[in-house]
């Protein structure tokens, strides 16, 4: 078997999500002067390749260190849509199945090619990576339902779209300047804030977390590495995404990878 990194490299320049602390590491011990080298860290569990379990949006949902391995590990797709999508382009259930085939059960990763704005990318751009990602219509959250999926993952910071994050919902629409240029190129793509309003209805907010982590359907953000690989793009191999065993966690970083036959 050839294994494939489809993870993000972590450290303290990584994105972190708006008002989430950054990532904080230290050396408190050094081998010149304690004979050996240790770090310390600090962090926020929503930066970097990660896994929400879905205890994140469920007062008693399952932790990380209750989801069952055969969850986390098996046959599925790296469903290709970067060459559908722009800043703050929509993607459907429909366009997912006119390029590929998704089972019942799969693992669903898809690749919409924002990971090469991530900050550690050649082209990486921060603002756009965080701010204008592309997103799901809400209708996707009865689709994986109905394909029974558990795990499923993006390349983007959030699994929803920008419009049903705060930054278009509450920082949008009278915040910071900085989000409202934002909901201003949103309303420009989709015709006027009364059809962003439509797309984006006020029961659609966080949709991917809400509506799915209740029915144990949880994901993995930024991912990265190989998932644009050509080699892997739209065919049937194996997925894992293997978080440490953490008990009582809401989400907990993780190495996500593909295994194709050599």
């Amino acid at each position: 078997m050839k294994i494939h990194d489809l993870s993000q490299p972590l450290d303290q320049d990584s994105s972190f999500w708006p008002f989430y602390p950054p990532f904080e590491v230290k050396y408190f011990k050094r081998k010149s002067e304690h004979g050996v080298n240790a770090q310390y860290i600090q962090t926020s569990n929503h930066m970097g390749t990660h896994l929400d379990a879905p205890k994140h949006f469920v007062t008693n949902g399952k932790t990380i260190d209750q989801l069952p391995l055969e969850w986390l590990y098996g046959e599925g797709v790296i469903v290709d849509l970067s060459d559908k999508l722009d800043e703050l382009d929509v993607f459907t259930p429909e366009m997912i199945e006119e390029t590929t085939e998704v089972k019942n059960g799969d693992i669903l990763f898809i690749n919409t090619g924002w990971h090469k704005y991530s900050f550690h990318a050649p082209d990486g751009d921060e603002e756009k990576y965080i701010h204008r990602h592309p997103g799901p219509h809400h209708s996707i959250c009865e689709w994986l339902l109905d394909k029974k999926i558990h795990l499923w993952g993006v390349d983007m910071i959030s699994t929803d779209h920008p419009m049903n994050l705060p930054i278009g919902r509450f920082l949008g629409k009278g915040g910071l300047e900085h989000w409202q240029k934002v909901r201003k190129q949103v309303e420009e793509k989709f015709g006027g804030s009364d059809k962003v309003d439509e797309m984006f209805p006020s029961e659609a907010y966080q949709l991917t977390h809400n509506a799915l982590f209740p029915h144990d359907c949880f994901h993995v953000e930024n991912l990265g590495g190989e998932i644009g690989n050509p080699e892997l793009q739209n065919k049937r191999i194996t997925i894992g995404a293997f978080p440490w065993l953490f008990k009582g966690g809401e989400a907990a970083f993780c190495r996500a990878v593909a295994f194709t036959e050599e």
